[in-house]
């Protein structure tokens, strides 16, 4: 997977493709990939954590996070590559999948 820094035109895409892949709610900002995701407990947030930090360390590519009770802040970014790159796009649709796939109840 390429860690080269997509381009204006080919994250504007990526965005809206990932947009429409799930819930919505991924954004911009300062250079990072962002979405807060809103659970109904801690548990389910805990959860989602959890089977996303086992996917991210499949793939050596690891989010910058933080949760507060039943909300996930995500924000992804390479940081070797200093920008958005196909990685971060891959664990955010792999992100969308998850909660999709276990109903986890996330709302916007």
């Amino acid at each position: 997977m390429s860690t080269t820094r997509l381009d204006t035109d080919t994250l504007t895409t990526a965005l809206a493709d990932l947009n429409a892949l799930g819930q919505g709610g991924w954004s911009l900002s300062g250079g990072q990939l962002c979405k807060t995701f809103v659970f109904t407990d801690f548990v389910r947030a805990f959860g989602f954590m959890t089977q996303v930090a086992l996917i991210a360390e499949s793939m050596n590519h690891h989010p910058d996070w933080s949760n507060v009770y039943g909300q996930v802040r995500v924000a992804l970014s390479t940081h070797e590559s200093g920008g958005i790159t196909e990685r971060d796009i891959a664990l955010a649709r792999q992100m969308e999948r998850l909660v999709a796939t276990a109903e986890m109840h996330v709302t916007q």
